[in-house]
């Protein structure tokens, strides 16, 4: 405890100069300014006369601050001569920018000038003037290449904060919809705002995702898996706690049945909590399709993501400890095929398994002309080698590929990271101990997935605990006519989020009519 309070003394945040309110003698400021400013060659101090007869300084970054407008709006206005005392008020009377907020201690200076804004001092002034000018290069609005789908909205999330609140309230355009704005990391100052929709959301739900973000005291945020480390329950699961997005609608829909949306500038992807295992395994395509086309693609989603878990696995069970189970045409084949591959079966798995993954990063880093043919024509050359070369068998090559693709359908990246990191221990247990091992290894996935939860919420949630309501867009997809009611997480409840009776059909006429 002691060396966490000395560590936090340390800290810049800290330090009381730039706590201490702005004096009303302008030297003094502008001196203990460029005394923090030292070797900063892109912060501009811009001293002039207001008027011919006050002295200011106007202070930006170079290269965050839009210097066309403030030339225009701010300093050709000021060095005009005019007839009103030079005060405070008067001032920003003058000059024709909307947003304007004044500043009174170096912590605020400090803080509008890094996010682009100028500042405006004066003498015998204790007060500044921030100026909402701020400007800097940012990419375009484009579909998320992670995230495509063939129907459905083509924008995406960028790294500007700003931007990716207007997406949302170009979606949500309710007042109701609330953002929170906080400032988090000792020198990068990171702006994170805090999304949810007032009447829906439940308030200790956002109460709680605010105060566990206003915990974290950490050098700088530059991407938001820094923060989704530092706010989950469970930081030893392999699996993700935190939804991560980088499409409007899906934040959007999300932020429609009472999550809160995390949005940290500087990346593209957004945070949404809680989140539910079935959450994860869900697609924006599967609203997007008729609801049955949307059900049957997602119970092939279930039933691949238990192939790509238990794939190898029953592959090495049954090879090296239940040949039984094998019909006896396919037995001969397998055994002929295995007669001169050295190793067992646990072996090979491990093996390709390995290899396969190496490709599928290496494919992952390469640039995007040459990776995927990488990929793709090294795993063919590889493969068809280990066979030529007798280290593999063909079976086992066919196994590993069918694995691999399997675990592409997981729509969500994190869920797939953490089946591809299960999938080994599940292949030590079914080599070792055979169908009593994978049995073991899935009970113990389940019990620890049964125990997991998402700010307060359960992770196998509505299946356990069981909530018929909300099994509508679980196993199925039902139409949209029949999700009358919000799935319920916790606390606070706004249950219906759609009017009843509303399956379409021909319209009634009266027989009389």
């Amino acid at each position: 405890m002691g060396d966490r309070k000395k560590i936090l003394k340390q800290l810049p945040s800290k330090n009381p100069q730039n706590q201490t309110l702005l004096s009303g003698d302008l030297n003094e400021n502008l001196k203990r300014l460029q005394d923090i400013y030292a070797d900063c060659s892109d912060v501009i101090f811009h001293d002039f006369l207001i008027g011919d007869q006050t002295k200011a300084v106007l202070i930006y970054i170079d290269g965050l601050t839009n210097v066309e407008e403030v030339d225009q709006h701010v300093l050709a206005p000021l060095l005009q001569d005019f007839a009103l005392e030079h005060t405070l008020p008067n001032i920003r009377k003058k000059i024709a920018v909307s947003s304007i907020k004044p500043v009174q201690t170096f912590t605020d200076v400090i803080e509008e000038i890094s996010n682009g804004n100028p500042v405006l001092l004066m003498n015998r002034e204790n007060q500044g003037l921030s100026i909402g000018l701020s400007k800097w290069e940012k990419r375009s609005i484009e579909e998320p290449m992670a995230e495509s789908v063939l129907r459905g909205p083509r924008e995406g999330f960028i790294e500007t904060l700003r931007t990716n609140t207007s997406l949302l309230r170009r979606k949500l355009r309710s007042p109701n919809l609330k953002i929170k704005s906080i400032n988090i990391g000792t020198y990068s100052r990171t702006q994170i705002a805090i999304a949810y929709i007032e009447g829906i959301a439940d308030p200790a739900l956002v109460e709680e995702m605010t105060n566990r973000l206003q915990r974290i005291e950490i050098d700088g945020v530059l991407e938001s898996a820094y923060i989704e480390e530092l706010i989950e329950d469970n930081p030893y699961s392999p699996f993700p706690q935190l939804l991560s997005t980088e499409r409007p609608d899906v934040a959007s829909a999300y932020l429609l049945e009472g999550h809160v949306v995390v949005v940290v500038d500087g990346t593209p992807s957004v945070l949404i909590a809680p989140v539910t295992f079935f959450s994860l395994m869900q697609s924006p395509a599967d609203y997007y399709e008729r609801y049955f086309v949307g059900t049957a693609i997602r119970w092939l989603r279930y039933l691949f993501f238990s192939v790509s878990l238990l794939g190898p696995s029953l592959y090495v069970a049954v090879v090296t400890f239940h040949q039984e189970m094998i019909p006896g045409p396919l037995l001969q084949t397998m055994a002929k095929s295995r007669e001169l591959i050295p190793f067992p079966a646990l072996v090979e798995a491990l093996l390709m398994e390995t290899v396969f993954e190496a490709l599928r990063e290496a494919g992952a880093r390469l640039p995007k002309q040459i990776g995927s043919a990488v990929s793709i024509v090294g795993a063919l050359v590889i493969g068809q080698a280990a066979i030529a070369a007798g280290i593999v068998s063909a079976p086992m090559v066919m196994v590993v590929a069918i694995t691999g693709i399997a675990s592409f359908m997981a729509p969500r990246f994190t869920v797939g990271i953490a089946i591809r990191l299960l999938r080994f221990p599940m292949m030590f247990l079914a080599g070792f101990l055979g169908f009593l091992g994978l049995i073991l290894g899935v009970i113990v996935i389940l019990n620890h997935l049964l125990a997991l939860r998402s700010f307060g919420v359960p992770y196998m949630s509505p299946l356990a605990p069981m909530k018929g309501r909300d099994m509508k867009d679980v196993l199925f997809r039902a139409p949209r006519w029949a999700l009358n009611m919000r799935p319920h997480l916790s606390g606070e409840w706004n249950r219906y989020r759609q009017a009843p009776g509303q399956q379409p059909g021909p319209t009634k006429r009266d027989e009389d009519g």
